[in-house]
């Protein structure tokens, strides 16, 4: 992978692929750049995209002390490698980072965002101490548990999806990056859409949500969308907080370049 370094002398790993006007891939808890696997080459032919590593995961370094303007940071060495501005995907938790890095002045072209973590309306925030929660465990080194919390408290996933969860194929890099969480959780705050803050966003943004995925996402991408002045919400085939490949791939090439 090629390597950036961020201000705080962080070295951010990352991989370009394609041609065309720069998109970089921006994930949500858990993942590294490898969770775009199959959406860059349904991007390359049409733009040149950049997926990198979160500090804390993959092949980046990491900071004994973490904060959110530190991951913005990341995000812009990244921008700047693509030449200094650059339409920017993201999803999850990567969402509202994504919306904290345009709102600090990030020179992101174009924003598309697939269900940010914000709960609206009456649907139940998480448990106020789940950071502490989250903490104690991986201070015990409890990783499996702390996984299962973040799903369970933070995600509201029942005991029987964890369970499947724990039986699939990428439970050992959930495990290894359980120590990223308390990153989410820091982005995420109070998980209440900041609404004030977005009403002076001039940056386009396309908010969308797949017809699969839970009432909480949907309503929270909806509300996003309706709280930035040049903010569009699409709702495209997928199951739970995932859209179909192909779809996506179509729908981010049309937007990057508009």
């Amino acid at each position: 992978m090629r390597k950036v370094v961020s201000p705080d002398g962080t070295t951010i790993a990352y991989e370009k692929a394609g041609d065309g006007p720069p998109i970089v891939l921006l994930n949500g808890s858990f993942r590294d750049h490898t969770i775009f696997d199959a959406l860059v080459p349904e991007l390359a032919p049409y733009c040149t995209t950049y997926v990198y590593d979160r500090r804390g995961r993959g092949e980046s370094g990491d900071s004994p002390q973490y904060a959110v303007a530190r991951e913005i940071e990341d995000l812009q060495a990244v921008i700047q490698e693509a030449g200094g501005s650059a339409v920017v995907f993201a999803g999850s938790s990567g969402a509202n980072l994504a919306i904290e890095a345009v709102l600090a002045g990030a020179p992101i072209t174009r924003l598309a965002l697939h269900e940010p973590f914000y709960r609206v309306g009456n649907f139940p925030k998480p448990p106020w101490n789940v950071a502490k929660t989250l903490r104690v465990l991986m201070e015990q080194d409890r990783r499996r548990e702390a996984v299962e919390y973040y799903l369970g408290s933070f995600l509201g996933l029942t005991p029987d999806t964890v369970a499947q969860w724990r039986n699939g194929p990428i439970w050992a890099v959930n495990e290894a990056n359980a120590h990223t969480l308390a990153y989410d959780l820091a982005i995420c705050g109070d998980c209440t859409v900041p609404a004030d803050r977005l009403a002076g966003c001039t940056t386009p943004t396309l908010v969308l949500n797949s017809t699969g995925t839970s009432e909480w996402l949907r309503a929270a991408a909806r509300a996003t969308a309706a709280a930035l002045p040049y903010g569009r919400s699409l709702e495209l085939p997928g199951s739970w907080h995932r859209i179909d490949m192909d779809v996506l791939g179509r729908t981010l090439v049309e937007f990057a370049t508009a």
